[in-house]
């Protein structure tokens, strides 16, 4: 997940404006896979007539399945520290903001300060600055003339009161400046870095749809059934497994959420099965896995940090034993993928692009740990 822009600054349009979804670049990819087949097309045509042509042999599905498995999980981690970069931007951009309006109030401050100096200065020079002792002598009434003499006593402390006010103004003006000096070559530190993340993404996806790419229709549709991806989940119930009802106890009956936040949670995240996987996404067209995790939670009334790795520090940690619906799951080592557990061993997850958010055991990756909101 912008405050208004104060209108002494100019607005522009950041460059980097999140991706919708990872296909970017796919006409170029698929423009050079159309090349390179009809390349390896002519090589072919051309082996058979002098008898040394072999067609290249299609990789397993099972290793196909592998490769892409690791190119997906490579792509989560590259995510999760995209989705960290630019919760940083964002925060650095909205305090860039509001110390660039704190210095443009500090500044017309310090100009008022200025003129006021200027305007005592005038007058100092136009009363010639003339002796005191001279003043009195030349006084044809020395009582109106010391009276007088008190005030300008006052003057001068109010000016010294002035001087010291310009003096404290200026400074604060050079501190606000400096710290906006600062908090820009953050930003454009980040920016660079969600850059290189947002790259890598892009990257480890596209080779994994040119990994796929070598699968057969029905190949693909048979990986998909397997990962329980066929697209019929049931947006009620969660049934999306040919056994049954992944959500329900051996009574028959759903897991209970402890609280009513984790229950708006978890009723959520129902809501949004059979929505897409998108990358860098909180909804509500699509999520990642922390982004929907963190929009779950939202509508319990709970704001959670945009990553896995802050996500599992953001709460109560519990054991595995502890599960209750709600509670968040996450996996593998690096803390890179994270799930809304709902009872009797399942979750809801964002699990990958292709995949959209369904249930899905917790057993079906490694388990890292668990937190619980609160």
């Amino acid at each position: 997940m912008t405050a208004p822009v104060a209108s002494h600054r100019r607005t522009t349009q950041h460059p980097l404006a999140p991706l919708a979804l990872p296909g970017v670049g796919a006409r170029t990819a698929r423009t050079a896979r159309t090349a390179a087949t009809l390349a390896l097309a002519g090589a072919a045509t051309a082996g058979a007539f002098d008898g040394t042509g072999q067609a290249a042999p299609r990789p397993a599905p099972d290793q196909v399945k592998h490769q892409v498995e690791a190119l997906y999980q490579e792509a989560e981690v590259a995510t999760q520290k995209y989705n960290g970069a630019k919760e940083q931007a964002d925060t650095a951009r909205a305090e860039l903001s509001a110390l660039q309006d704190e210095a443009a109030r500090r500044t017309r401050k310090l100009n008022a300060a200025r003129a006021e100096l200027g305007t005592m200065a005038a007058t100092e020079y136009r009363s010639g600055g003339v002796d005191p002792t001279v003043r009195l002598l030349l006084s044809a009434d020395p009582q109106h003339y010391l009276d007088g003499a008190t005030v300008l006593e006052r003057v001068g402390s109010h000016q010294a009161t002035a001087v010291a006010g310009y003096a404290r103004r200026l400074g604060s003006v050079r501190q606000i400046r400096e710290r906006a000096e600062a908090t820009t070559e953050r930003l454009v530190s980040t920016e660079s870095a969600l850059k290189k993340h947002r790259i890598t993404v892009v990257r480890k996806l596209d080779s994994a749809e040119r990994l796929l790419d070598h699968l057969t229709d029905e190949q693909r549709a048979r990986m998909a059934r397997a990962a329980g991806q066929d697209g019929h989940a049931d947006r009620g119930t969660g049934r999306d497994d040919p056994q049954g009802d992944l959500v329900t106890s051996l009574t028959g009956a759903p897991a209970a959420a402890p609280g009513s936040r984790a229950a708006r949670a978890v009723s959520f995240a129902r809501g949004a099965i059979g929505k897409p996987y998108i990358w860098g996404a909180t909804g509500p067209s699509g999520f990642d896995c922390s982004g929907l995790t963190q929009a779950a939670w939202k509508s319990g009334g709970i704001s959670l940090p945009r990553t896995t790795y802050t996500q599992i520090n953001s709460g109560q940690r519990i054991a595995r034993s502890e599960l209750a619906p709600g509670d968040l799951v996450f996996f593998y080592s690096g803390i890179s993928h994270v799930g809304l557990y709902i009872g009797g061993g399942k979750m809801i997850h964002a699990p990958h692009p292709g995949a959209p958010v369904r249930i899905a055991p917790i057993d079906e990756m490694p388990f890292a740990g668990a937190s619980r909101p609160a």
